[in-house]
């Protein structure tokens, strides 16, 4: 007698890794921000091998700064620099080998202008990563809601019109230059209606603002006369005063704040990066992240244009260099950003200062040789890629 026959079991499907709902490299990087988890602790432990790559930073940042320092027509040597630093510290007393004179063009003109180099420099770059990692799009830069056509409104007004907001040591120039940055990115928001939760609406509001504003610009240019016009280009290009140690004092307090901010968002920003419902799925208001990294990036973005005019590329370029040396993780790209652009910055000025002398180029086209061609070169290669 024959047995009954076994019904078939329907064969089991393998898989596709190409048709599954999260692949997994959006679940690896998820899993990778929950508490306790070995891949957590495996990007913790490549954040701590990153120090290397931060050490390397300051110490490229203190080369410039020394370059920065001890080139231009007054001639100190890098010997009487370091003496008259270290000579500079409470309890230490050092020789010196500078004249008064050298003394008085250090610590008054040379100084000065290098630490508000470095401060817009870091303000601009890491204004650019939080935009970046907000609009998750490679080429959004600390101008994108409308800064610089704000900025550059508030400056024609303050040189050309006589608009007076200054208050306290804030001079006429950098409070209108500051307070229209922050009016363009207001209006960028409420055009946007205040909405957060869809970055494509914020961008184009910003556009439409940053037209706005700059239509605004050029119809007030054309009603100022030729030595007015003169001295907004030259604003509007990009430069870093020699007014002593005001400016740096004016811009300290903002870099400080916000770059904090920033800092302690870097990890939302990671967050981010895996679109709005892992963020959250993983207890991240995707909305108030947003908010917060814009309003502190615009912040120091408004506060480093007031002081230095509209300097181009550092805020766009940087990011994508450290993205280049370290990788994409903001935890590391944030601090990275600030010492490379610092450095960056820094460097450029020292060519604007000594590349036409005795006259003197706006570091803003400097930034703009440099920064165009490099990102023109990455966009390219890019291309290329499979």
């Amino acid at each position: 007698m024959r047995s009954p026959r076994r019904p078939r079991c329907p064969p089991v499907a393998e898989p596709d890794p190409q048709h599954t709902d999260e692949s997994e490299e959006t679940v690896a990087t998820t899993t990778a921000h929950r508490p306790g988890d070995p891949l957590d602790q495996a990007a913790a432990r490549a954040f701590r091998l990153t120090w290397p790559a931060v050490l390397g930073g300051v110490a490229l940042l203190a080369l410039a700064a020394l370059v920065s320092v001890t080139q231009g027509a007054a001639g100190l040597s890098v010997e009487g620099v370091l003496r008259s630093l270290v000579g500079a510290l409470p309890g230490l007393s050092v020789e010196q080998t500078l004249t008064d004179q050298q003394q008085a063009v250090l610590w008054q003109i040379r100084l000065p202008r290098t630490a508000l180099a470095a401060l817009v420099g870091a303000s601009l770059a890491v204004a650019g990563a939080g935009y970046q990692g907000v609009f998750r799009n490679p080429l959004a830069d600390p101008y994108l809601l409308g800064v610089s056509a704000g900025a550059g409104l508030g400056a024609v007004l303050a040189l050309g019109f006589g608009l007076d907001l200054s208050w306290g040591p804030v001079g006429a120039l950098p409070a209108a230059a500051f307070v229209g940055a922050l009016l363009a990115v207001t209006g960028s928001v409420v055009v946007a209606r205040g909405s957060f939760r869809d970055p494509a609406t914020l961008l184009l509001a910003g556009v439409a603002m940053a037209a706005l504003f700059s239509a605004s610009q050029t119809f007030a240019l054309q009603r100022l006369d030729q030595t007015a016009a003169r001295e907004v280009l030259s604003w509007l290009f990009g430069r870093l005063a020699t007014h002593g140690w005001p400016p740096v004092l004016l811009l300290l307090p903002y870099v400080l704040l916000a770059g904090l901010v920033l800092l302690l968002h870097a990890r939302h920003l990671d967050v981010l990066r895996l679109g709005d419902d892992e963020a959250r799925a993983l207890g991240l208001s995707p909305a108030r992240s947003r908010l917060v990294v814009v309003g502190a990036a615009t912040l120091i973005t408004a506060a480093a244009v007031s002081v230095s005019g509209l300097i181009g590329f550092v805020g766009l370029v940087t990011p994508h260099v450290v993205r280049l040396l370290v990788g994409h993780s903001y935890r590391v790209l944030v601090p990275l950003s600030a010492l490379v652009g610092a450095a960056f910055l820094t460097i450029a000025d020292v060519g604007a200062r000594t590349l036409a002398a005795p006259a003197e180029l706006p570091v803003g086209v400097i930034t703009a040789f440099v920064g165009a061609p490099f990102f023109s070169f990455v966009l390219w290669r890019g291309r290329q890629d499979p």
